[in-house]
């Protein structure tokens, strides 16, 4: 799905939607009941509240980076038949377990002998004890309207931050008065700024017009991420989250391109998407996050692992 625009700002849409919003807190609250499971192995999950395109993948990438050398290290993600694209990436940086139960994919960590197993997204499986816990945010959005699903786009309360150790403020902007608010919330929070910075830049041409297309959480992050580097973006097309491209959607796309004398770019979420023939005439921007302050974080996960 696309995020709904009403999502941004509290309004008569989101207003009529709060009594389905009680049904989530709710069930988070059930939830938040449910006993603890400890294991051997380390683990690092990195979540969200806000719903989607908030930098999980590009951090848990990143953490893996600075530990890989002194620890034998796994990927584990739970299996959604529409994540495949996030799958492969971790596959492609990593060892991945990827099991319909999180718990189970850490048992096999576990039995693997594996000494730090990394989470991308399990922040709400609350039966699960982390030694570390990391709440992602896209800098631009935050969290919207602050409301919960539906009537807004976060997955809890915005209280419950008090649960975590970390935040992370993935984006370019500077989010001064978020941060204070994240403290007043949680006095004890780590707070961590990142911006997104190409590893392929040398691989276009930026004399190049380009359109631009994505199926991701945040697009307007990564039309952001485009216009900084200088791509001079004259068509956009946008799509659903974790969209699935039809020969119809790529042969479109080129038809555009084509037409408009533009060159293509997407994301690497989208392109480990599209297949051997659909990748034709396509160049990713392949991305990482550039932590401020890197090694203050480096010696907090090497602190509690």
């Amino acid at each position: 799905m696309k995020r709904p625009v009403f999502w941004d700002s509290f309004n008569l849409i989101s207003l009529l939607l709060i009594p389905l919003s009680l049904l989530t807190i709710i069930y988070n609250i059930i939830k938040s009941f449910s006993s603890k499971k400890y294991f051997k192995i380390k683990t690092v999950c990195v979540g969200n509240i806000y719903l989607g395109g908030t930098g999980k993948t590009p951090l848990v990438l990143k953490i893996n980076e600075i530990l890989k050398y002194k620890f034998k290290t796994v990927f584990i993600k739970k299996k959604y038949s529409n994540q495949i694209d996030e799958q492969n990436i971790l596959s492609k940086y990593g060892e991945l377990i990827c099991s319909n139960f999180r718990d189970i994919a850490l048992k096999i960590a576990q039995q693997n002998k594996y000494h730090v197993a990394i989470l991308d997204d399990g922040l709400q499986e609350k039966s699960l004890n982390y030694n570390v816990s990391i709440a992602c945010f896209n800098s631009s959005d935050l969290i919207g309207n602050g409301l919960v699903i539906p009537a807004g786009p976060l997955r809890e309360r915005i209280s419950k931050i008090m649960d975590y150790d970390i935040a992370f403020l993935n984006g370019e902007k500077n989010s001064t008065n978020f941060e204070k608010y994240l403290r007043e919330l949680n006095p004890s929070l780590r707070i961590f700024r990142a911006k997104y910075n190409p590893k392929n830049i040398k691989d276009f041409k930026l004399r190049d017009n380009f359109l631009m297309f994505s199926g991701i959480g945040n697009p307007k992050e990564f039309e952001k991420t485009l216009k900084k580097y200088k791509f001079k973006i004259k068509k956009k097309i946008t799509f659903p989250d974790h969209y699935s491209y039809t020969s119809s959607d790529i042969k479109n796309i080129n038809k555009i391109a084509k037409s408009n004398k533009l060159k293509i770019v997407t994301s690497e979420k989208d392109y480990n998407r599209l297949s051997k023939t659909q990748k034709k005439n396509i160049q990713y921007l392949k991305i990482e996050l550039k932590i401020e302050n890197e090694m203050g974080f480096k010696n907090f996960l090497m602190k509690r692992i």
